[in-house]
């Protein structure tokens, strides 16, 4: 796993390429990639949020959540993170034929998960929440996020480059829907079911 995480990061094309090598089997194997790495980012998270907590304005109160509050939270954004690694895999797969690539669904799962990779290691900054600097590695991870989708994608699934581009770009379309409907999800999660609760 670690070196699956080092390559996608120093050495995306060859890493894509040694993905692209491995059997159905092989690929079954890296299942634990996505699970253990989406971990990251709900454990620094909650300890930010229980520990650290934010700074409400200029010299205003440190806000911090409580336990069960932030654990109920975490929970929910750690299953949202693997939800989210599958639909965009099986996104991938399904749309695969028509790209003239020959896939199965795990191989859309293995793409989607390596590909959320800097997202889960950006994920590590709620270990001490400060809102420009989330914010600011948040778009970083992201864009590097897109940038290995548009590499691996022609590597993985043995499509030419010009169609690579095309499908790339059709995941990342289906991730921008996918993202506005966390983002609606998420107000009405916190507005009818656990608003976040901040210790006195």
């Amino acid at each position: 796993m670690l070196n699956h995480l080092y390559g996608l990061m120093v050495q995306p094309r060859r890493q894509w390429q040694e993905i692209a090598g491995l059997s159905e089997k092989g690929l079954n194997r890296q299942i634990p990639y996505v699970i253990v790495l989406a971990l990251l980012p709900a454990l620094c998270w909650y300890f930010g949020t229980t520990e650290i907590g934010w700074n409400i304005g200029r010299g205003g109160q440190v806000r911090t959540l409580t336990s069960n509050s932030a654990l109920s939270l975490v929970a929910v954004f750690y299953v949202t993170m693997i939800l989210a690694v599958i639909a965009v895999g099986y996104f991938i797969h399904w749309m695969a034929k028509t790209y003239g690539a020959k896939t199965h669904p795990m191989k859309g799962m293995v793409i989607a998960g390596f590909t959320a990779t800097p997202i889960f290691v950006a994920g590590a900054a709620g270990l001490y929440p400060i809102l420009w600097l989330d914010i600011l590695l948040a778009t970083l991870a992201v864009a590097y996020a897109v940038y290995l989708l548009y590499v691996g994608i022609p590597i993985v699934l043995n499509v030419s480059e010009e169609r690579g581009f095309l499908f790339a770009s059709a995941v990342v379309t289906v991730c921008l829907v996918m993202a506005v409907v966390v983002m609606v999800s998420t107000v009405l999660f916190w507005s009818f079911v656990a608003a976040p609760v901040f210790q006195h």
